[in-house]
Protein backbone atom coordinates (compact mmCIF):
# COMPACT_ATOMS: atom_id res chain seq x y z
CA UNK A 1 0.00 0.00 0.00
CA UNK A 2 2.79 2.23 0.85
CA UNK A 3 4.11 2.22 -2.82
CA UNK A 4 1.21 2.91 -4.36
CA UNK A 5 1.01 5.85 -1.88
CA UNK A 6 4.56 6.60 -3.19
CA UNK A 7 4.23 6.30 -6.40
CA UNK A 8 0.94 8.61 -6.00
CA UNK A 9 3.25 10.96 -4.23
CA UNK A 10 6.06 10.79 -7.11
CA UNK A 11 3.37 11.57 -9.89
CA UNK A 12 1.72 14.40 -7.74
CA UNK A 13 5.47 15.85 -7.48
CA UNK A 14 5.90 15.04 -11.35
CA UNK A 15 3.07 17.42 -11.90
CA UNK A 16 3.99 19.83 -9.14
CA UNK A 17 7.53 20.43 -10.78
CA UNK A 18 6.64 20.31 -14.85
CA UNK A 19 3.76 23.22 -13.05
CA UNK A 20 6.88 25.43 -12.10
CA UNK A 21 9.44 24.55 -14.60
CA UNK A 22 8.32 27.06 -17.64
CA UNK A 23 10.94 24.03 -19.91
CA UNK A 24 9.54 21.11 -18.76
CA UNK A 25 6.31 19.74 -20.44
CA UNK A 26 3.82 16.83 -19.05
CA UNK A 27 0.43 16.33 -21.78
CA UNK A 28 -1.49 15.31 -18.97
CA UNK A 29 -2.08 12.92 -15.88
CA UNK A 30 -1.47 9.91 -17.92
CA UNK A 31 1.57 11.07 -18.97
CA UNK A 32 2.85 12.13 -15.70
CA UNK A 33 1.34 8.44 -14.48
CA UNK A 34 4.05 7.14 -17.17
CA UNK A 35 6.98 9.16 -16.16
CA UNK A 36 6.81 8.58 -12.50
CA UNK A 37 6.71 5.09 -13.54
CA UNK A 38 9.63 5.07 -16.22
CA UNK A 39 11.46 7.57 -13.36
CA UNK A 40 11.06 5.19 -10.82
CA UNK A 41 12.64 1.95 -13.30
CA UNK A 42 15.42 3.93 -14.23
CA UNK A 43 16.58 4.89 -10.62
CA UNK A 44 15.89 1.17 -10.02
CA UNK A 45 17.80 -0.47 -12.97
CA UNK A 46 20.45 2.08 -14.82
CA UNK A 47 20.98 4.48 -11.86
CA UNK A 48 23.17 2.23 -9.44
CA UNK A 49 25.47 0.96 -12.55
CA UNK A 50 26.17 4.57 -13.60
CA UNK A 51 26.62 5.56 -10.21
CA UNK A 52 28.74 2.85 -9.77
CA UNK A 53 30.73 3.69 -12.94
CA UNK A 54 31.13 7.34 -11.80
CA UNK A 55 32.38 6.71 -8.54
CA UNK A 56 35.56 8.29 -9.07
CA UNK A 57 34.17 11.38 -10.34
CA UNK A 58 31.66 11.34 -7.71
CA UNK A 59 34.34 10.97 -5.07
CA UNK A 60 35.99 14.03 -6.71
CA UNK A 61 32.87 16.34 -6.90
CA UNK A 62 32.27 14.80 -3.25
CA UNK A 63 28.81 14.11 -4.25
CA UNK A 64 27.56 16.61 -6.92
CA UNK A 65 28.29 14.41 -9.74
CA UNK A 66 25.05 12.55 -8.40
CA UNK A 67 23.09 16.08 -9.65
CA UNK A 68 24.38 15.54 -13.18
CA UNK A 69 23.03 11.93 -12.71
CA UNK A 70 19.87 12.60 -12.15
CA UNK A 71 19.20 15.20 -14.24
CA UNK A 72 20.80 12.09 -17.19
CA UNK A 73 17.85 10.15 -16.02
CA UNK A 74 15.32 12.83 -16.70
CA UNK A 75 16.05 13.55 -20.10
CA UNK A 76 16.21 9.79 -20.34
CA UNK A 77 12.98 9.44 -19.59
CA UNK A 78 11.79 12.25 -21.48
CA UNK A 79 13.00 10.44 -24.52
CA UNK A 80 10.91 7.25 -23.61
CA UNK A 81 7.83 8.66 -22.65
CA UNK A 82 5.49 10.51 -25.32
CA UNK A 83 3.85 13.72 -23.75
CA UNK A 84 7.17 14.85 -21.35
CA UNK A 85 9.66 16.68 -22.92
CA UNK A 86 12.32 18.65 -21.13
CA UNK A 87 14.32 21.52 -23.02
CA UNK A 88 17.88 20.67 -22.14
CA UNK A 89 19.78 19.80 -19.70
CA UNK A 90 19.34 22.94 -17.39
CA UNK A 91 15.72 22.13 -17.37
CA UNK A 92 16.37 18.43 -16.30
CA UNK A 93 19.14 19.67 -13.82
CA UNK A 94 15.95 21.39 -12.26
CA UNK A 95 13.37 19.40 -12.96
CA UNK A 96 15.37 16.33 -10.92
CA UNK A 97 15.91 19.20 -7.76
CA UNK A 98 12.46 20.58 -7.45
CA UNK A 99 11.18 17.10 -8.11
CA UNK A 100 13.21 15.48 -5.19
CA UNK A 101 12.21 18.37 -3.15
CA UNK A 102 8.90 18.17 -3.61
CA UNK A 103 8.94 13.79 -2.97
CA UNK A 104 10.86 14.43 0.11
CA UNK A 105 8.44 16.47 1.53
CA UNK A 106 5.14 14.34 0.54
CA UNK A 107 7.39 11.22 2.18
CA UNK A 108 7.47 13.27 5.46
CA UNK A 109 3.40 13.76 5.31
CA UNK A 110 2.89 9.96 4.54
CA UNK A 111 5.31 9.20 7.78
CA UNK A 112 3.39 11.55 9.41
CA UNK A 113 0.55 9.61 9.02
CA UNK A 114 1.86 6.08 10.09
Amino acid sequence: MFTILKWIGSVAAVLIAAYFLPGVVVAGLWSALIVALVLGLLNLTIKPLLLLLTLPINIITLGLFTFVINALMVLLASSIVKGFSVGGFLNALLFSLLLTIIQEILEMILKKRD
